[in-house]
C-alpha cells in the first residue's frame, strides 16, 4: 500500500490581526487553513473579501468565539487546531441548518464538507404582509426542499435571492445581510456567493433533505 501523505503544513500566520480589505500572503494562509477545515469562502487568493470575512464568521461561531469577521490573535490561535463540528445526519446527502450555531452544514454520508455562515430566525415579532402579528422563528424539523426561485425574488417581508423553499414560505436564500447573530424573519440566510455555490455545486437540489435543530 502507498503511504498516505499529509498535507505540507502551514507557516505559522505573520500577523495579530486581519480584517477585511486586507491583501497578503498571511491572509491567504489564513484561508487556506479555513478551506482544509472545510469553511466556505470563494478562493484562497489573499484578498480578505466578503466570503473570507463570512468564513472567519462562520469559524468562530464554530469555537466560540466573538463573531465578527475579523481574525483577531484569539481567531487566529484558535485556528491551529482543527475544530470538529459533527453532524446529526448519517446517511446521503443533507443540508444541516445549526441554529444554535447560526451554522448551514453540508453533510455527505455523516461527514461535514462544507461550512456556510448562516443567519437564521430572530426571535422577533414583526407584522406579517396581512397586517397580522407573528415571530420570526425558522421552523425545526426533517424537511425537503420543494420550490426554487433564480435569481432575485421580491417576497413580502424583503428580497431573496435565489431561494431554495424547504417549507412552506421558509428557504434558504442569498442576502446582503448576514450578520453573527439570528436576525430573520426565519429564513436561513447566506451570503449571495454562497447561494450561487450551492447552486453551481448541485449541492441544494429539489428534494434535498433539510434537518433545522
Amino acid at each position: 500500500m502507498k503511504p498516505v501523505l499529509k498535507p505540507p503544513a502551514l507557516p505559522a500566520v505573520q500577523a495579530s490581526t486581519l480584517r477585511p480589505g486586507m491583501r497578503s500572503q498571511a491572509v491567504q494562509t489564513l484561508q487556506v487553513r479555513l478551506l482544509r477545515q472545510g469553511f466556505w469562502l470563494s478562493k484562497a487568493d489573499g484578498s480578505y473579501a466578503a466570503t473570507t470575512s463570512q468564513a472567519v464568521m462562520a469559524f468562530q461561531k464554530a469555537a466560540g468565539l466573538p463573531r465578527d469577521g475579523v481574525a483577531g490573535p484569539k481567531t487566529l490561535a484558535a485556528l491551529r487546531k482543527p475544530i470538529v463540528i459533527r453532524p446529526r445526519s448519517t446517511t446521503g446527502h443533507v443540508l444541516e441548518i445549526d441554529k444554535r450555531r447560526q451554522l448551514l452544514l453540508v453533510v455527505d454520508h455523516g461527514k461535514v464538507t462544507r461550512i456556510v455562515n448562516t443567519s437564521t430566525g430572530s426571535g422577533q415579532p414583526y407584522t406579517t404582509a396581512s397586517g397580522g402579528r407573528a415571530v420570526s422563528v425558522t421552523p425545526q424539523g426533517r424537511f425537503r426542499i420543494g420550490r426554487q426561485i433564480t435569481g432575485w425574488h421580491r417576497a413580502p417581508l424583503g428580497m431573496l435571492y435565489s431561494p431554495k423553499f424547504f417549507t412552506g414560505g421558509y428557504a434558504i436564500h442569498g442576502s446582503l445581510s448576514i450578520p453573527g447573530y439570528p436576525a430573520s424573519h426565519g429564513c436561513a440566510r447566506v451570503s449571495v456567493a454562497a447561494m450561487d455555490y450551492l447552486w453551481r455545486m448541485k449541492l441544494a437540489q429539489i428534494g434535498t433533505p433539510v434537518w433545522v435543530y
